[in-house]
């Protein structure tokens, strides 16, 4: 899809609520479907949500649209979900797949049981 530079750049300051603290932002997040701005000064930019049930929706979307209505040249801003498109973790960037890592690399594991073993011995522990 047409993403315009300066509003990619722009979505790159604005975070999901659920990833803030990680510094995820919505860019990174893979929620950015299209953006543009035509000659009149209209920008509109299209979101993938990761969940129909984000309780956050209203803040993101609220947070997008001043973003993108602060930029030079930019008299509106409207920012909609796309519903039409699923979101997928194919979608995260590479960073964000990397801060939101539950396991180790699999080079760090090295093999599953060993890692499995060691796991279990960790919880034995006192």
């Amino acid at each position: 899809m047409e993403v315009d530079q300066s509003i990619e750049s722009a979505l790159r300051t604005v975070y999901d609520p659920c990833c803030r603290d990680k510094g995820i932002s919505v860019v990174d997040m893979g929620l950015l479907h299209k953006a543009t701005v035509s000659t009149d000064g209209v920008a509109e930019v299209d979101l993938l949500l990761t969940s129909g049930w984000c309780p956050f929706a209203a803040n993101v979307l609220t947070d997008i649209e001043d973003a993108v209505a602060a930029l030079p040249g930019v008299h509106k801003a409207e920012v909609r979900i796309v519903w039409d498109h699923v979101w997928s973790p194919d979608r995260l960037s590479t960073e964000a797949q990397t801060k939101l890592r539950f396991l180790p690399p699999p080079v760090a594991a090295g093999s599953p049981a060993a890692y499995l073993a060691t796991l279990n011995a960790a919880k034995e522990e006192p």
